[in-house]
């Protein structure tokens, strides 16, 4: 008998729920009862009896010349496009990633058409291999790497990219004039790698429902796995100038989960304005997001400037049933960026809004040192107050936007950061004998109703505060570049190597006018 392997696990996993569904339809149809259509129920199930055994870690070795490809070789495979499915009618075209390179976990891909899910063979016929030569002879069973859709997204008589399933959980979409920047995530765990390393769970088969003609939406489904938990995923994909992803999960715990991060967000940040450590690039700013913004569950709008930080950052924003959080690239001038290929001035932000109440607990920002524009150094999502026990099934249901230049909010919103060296206060005989360090912040805040306030910024008070040391100054200026305000605070720390977290916001008799801009620093 031969040894069991994972790929046969899956299969057989594939097999079971088709037979399954067929045999039930087939019983339906005997007693006069109406069919039920494959749908998030059956991910459910699949992931329930998935959770009810151990994780298998093992990849399937692939054959030998998809092993060895690099990827110059896997980049050369492309999917033809006159082979794409959904065709029949529909604005959008399935189309399939090949094995190789980076990619060597086989994920199985269902079309579901009439309710039944039927899987797709591969077959190398669907590809044009260009300058890479694979032995033709490939199993039928072999699977794919992942999957993307397009559609009309910028014009009506052209396809363009619009979803990307490819690596583990990791998901990317485009709104209308918008070019791939950050990812977003199924799921995270561990992810600030608290006794051990991160765990990536994995997409391992998906299923993609064939929309009607008439359909502005695509609808697919996804069977998660990881070592500590399983999960049913569905996600609903609606096109236009911000492109939403509608998505519904369960998750089933293998074990409690304690450090689970819920719709996790991925993303690189270089240089900025407010960052220039590495700063020899004719470029003035590299960045896919600019900031991190929060919707508190209070009504308060924060704005957390990212960094690409000397050693490793976490904060923590901690709330109660947050109305929205995402990584946001707010800067989308090309002056700002001047680079012609990356285009760093059209990529999206991802906001992420709650359909339910998610309870106590906060949204982590996790900050990577980087000496690349390459690597992505900047996560944020959800993290729970409280474990989530083992066996005990987790609904979520959440929305992802990709959203451009558009504000999420009415009141004015930050638009720059900047600061001076730290220089010795000299304030005092005492505070020079500490060895005090003094920083200036200007934070400029447009929209809203500061252009009203700007001939009378004197109505205008600066709401600053930090967490350690003091503020010795404050004032605000109108900046008629942005048709805004410009906030400036000097902030006093004791000693090198002291930390502390800056609020700013700007009101006016008692009303806010603008979201707060919230900023650590550390003094050297």
């Amino acid at each position: 008998m031969s040894k069991p392997n994972r790929r046969r696990i899956v299969q057989g996993l594939a097999a079971t729920t088709l037979l399954a569904a067929t045999g039930e339809a087939r019983a339906q149809r005997r007693e006069g009862r109406p069919e039920t259509p494959f749908g998030f129920a059956d991910v459910e199930r699949r992931a329930q009896d998935l959770a009810k055994v151990a994780h298998d870690p093992r990849v399937p070795a692939l054959p030998a010349p998809i092993a060895k490809l690099d990827y110059d070789a896997w980049r050369d495979i492309r999917f033809k496009p006159d082979k794409a499915f959904l065709g029949e009618g529909s604005p959008f075209r399935l189309q399939l990633f090949h094995l190789g390179f980076l990619y060597t976990r086989p994920v199985t891909v269902n079309l579901v058409r009439g309710g039944v899910a039927t899987p797709i063979p591969y077959q190398s016929s669907l590809y044009d291999m260009g300058r890479t030569k694979l032995d033709k002879a490939l199993p039928v069973d072999l699977g794919f790497a992942g999957l993307r859709i397009h559609a009309p997204l910028n014009k009506p008589n052209l396809l363009d990219e619009l979803v990307v399933f490819l690596g583990a959980s990791y998901y990317r979409f485009l709104g209308r004039d918008q070019l791939y920047g950050l990812s977003a995530r199924g799921l995270a765990v561990n992810v600030e790698g608290q006794g051990g390393p991160e765990e990536f769970p994995v997409f391992r088969e998906f299923w993609v429902g064939a929309p009607e003609k008439a359909d502005d939406a695509l609808t697919l489904y996804a069977l998660l796995d990881s070592p500590s938990l399983t999960g049913a995923y569905q996600f609903t994909v609606t096109p236009g100038d911000e492109t939403s992803v509608a998505v519904r999960a369960t998750l089933i715990p293998r074990v409690d989960l304690a450090t689970v991060g819920l719709a996790p967000l991925t993303s690189m940040f270089f240089i900025g304005e407010n960052d220039r450590r590495h700063a020899d690039d004719y470029r003035p700013e590299l960045h896919d997001s600019d900031g991190l913004q929060i919707a508190a569950g209070s009504g308060e709008w924060l704005w957390r400037p990212l960094h690409n930080p000397r050693d490793r950052r976490i904060s923590s924003f901690i709330d109660r049933d947050p109305k929205g959080f995402g990584l946001m690239q707010r800067d989308r001038t090309f002056e700002t960026y001047q680079d012609l290929e990356a285009s760093y001035d059209r990529r999206p932000g991802y906001f992420v809004e709650p359909d339910s109440p998610w309870g106590e607990g906060a949204v982590m920002l996790m900050e990577l040192p980087t000496d690349t524009e390459t690597n992505d150094n900047v996560v944020a999502c959800w993290r729970p107050a409280n474990p989530y026990p083992a066996g005990t099934p987790v609904p979520l249901s959440y929305r992802v936007r990709a959203v451009g230049g558009a504000p999420l909010h009415p009141g004015g919103r930050v638009i720059n950061t900047f600061s001076v060296a730290p220089v010795a206060s000299g304030t005092t005989k005492a505070e020079e004998a500490k060895g005090g360090l003094t920083r200036r912040f200007l934070v400029d805040f447009a929209g809203g109703d500061l252009d009203y306030y700007r001939a009378d910024p004197s109505r205008v008070e600066v709401v600053a505060s930090t967490s350690t040391g003091h503020i010795t100054h404050s004032s605000v200026t109108p900046n008629p570049h942005i048709r805004g305000l410009r906030a400036a605070l000097d902030v006093t720390l004791e000693a090198p190597g002291q930390a502390t977290d800056l609020r700013v916001f700007l009101r006016t008799s008692g009303r806010a006018l603008t979201e707060t801009w919230v900023y650590p620093w550390t003094a050297r």
